[in-house]
């Protein structure tokens, strides 16, 4: 127990930076929600498949950056809130800030089930309302 104690008290800029950096992330994922939601078309869930990108073809080097610079801060994000599980922040809100971030097979349909789920979709719906969006379309 002794040797934890000693860690930790020499290791406080970690522990001050790490702090720091869960604060950032849980104000910017706070602040960022209502502009991304209103940033989603109101016909993006009506598919059970997703509609490519129309940009992917025609800038195809612009998209492999996305594509990389996209998944890295997905993953850096699902690994910060890993360890925000065990310290000081919002680990799980990282996580599924991350998870949205990153590509993976199956991640559309994952999507679509929660956005879908009638109380999430309600609060999707009252944040575009507020945004001055149009609700999003469904086909159930």
């Amino acid at each position: 127990m002794n040797q934890i104690i000693l860690w930790a008290s020499t290791h406080e800029n970690l522990f001050v930076w790490m702090g720091l950096i869960s604060l950032i992330v849980f104000i910017t994922s706070l602040a960022s929600l209502p502009w991304l939601v209103a940033l989603i078309p109101e016909d993006y869930f009506i598919s059970s498949k997703r509609q490519l990108t129309p940009w992917k073809n025609r800038f195809p080097g612009m998209w492999v950056l996305v594509f990389v610079v996209k998944n890295t801060i997905g993953y850096l994000l699902l690994l910060s809130g890993i360890l925000m599980l065990f310290l000081p922040g919002q680990g799980i809100l990282t996580m599924v800030a991350g998870l949205l971030m990153m590509d993976y097979p199956g991640k559309f349909s994952l999507e679509r089930r929660i956005a879908l789920s009638p109380s999430i979709l309600t609060k999707l719906n009252w944040l575009r309302a507020k945004a001055s969006k149009p609700p999003l379309k469904t086909d159930l």
